[in-house]
């Protein structure tokens, strides 16, 4: 089989791209322990009332982390707990979210905070308020025939 000039250079091109993708991957997922976020964290769905911090959900201010507050948040039939929530402008806020029902979107609409909540598992993000205004919270995963009256709002002040 005869092979032209460049058949020969690509292929040698896209195979050693392949294999420095796939060197580059192994060493983060195996060598480094990179992990999916969503495997780190797991609760029993049916005790989320409970089981801290869920027991108490809304805003803790807290200290020696590298973030300023934690903002907790449960999920449950079509609605977020808590529905209102105040932070500081310039805030560093790591939300923490789970639900006790069913499969649940949680994006914070303008803000780069989008997660899936599952039953079992908790989810966390850490985010920087710097702009004052009203944050809507929307369920972009459709949870049921309630799905899209289900919303809360972070209102970030000076």
């Amino acid at each position: 089989m005869h092979m032209h000039k460049f058949e020969k250079i690509w292929l040698i091109f896209g195979i050693g791209s392949l294999l420095v993708f796939l060197t580059v991957l192994g060493v983060s997922a195996f060598y480094l322990g990179n992990q999916p976020p969503s495997c780190l964290a797991v609760i029993d769905p049916e005790k989320v009332d409970t089981t801290a911090p869920f027991n108490e959900p809304g805003l803790k201010k807290v200290e020696g982390k590298e973030w300023d507050y934690e903002l907790v948040f449960v999920a449950s039939a079509f609605n977020y707990n808590p529905g209102e929530v105040q932070i500081p402008k310039g805030a560093k806020v790591k939300v923490i979210a789970t639900t006790k029902d069913v499969i649940h979107g949680f994006e914070v609409a303008g803000t780069n905070i989008n997660m899936m909540l599952e039953p079992g598992f908790i989810s966390e993000k850490i985010y920087t308020f710097n702009k004052t205004g009203d944050f809507l919270i929307l369920c972009n995963e459709y949870c049921g025939i309630g799905h899209h009256m289900m919303t809360s709002k972070i209102e970030v002040v000076e």
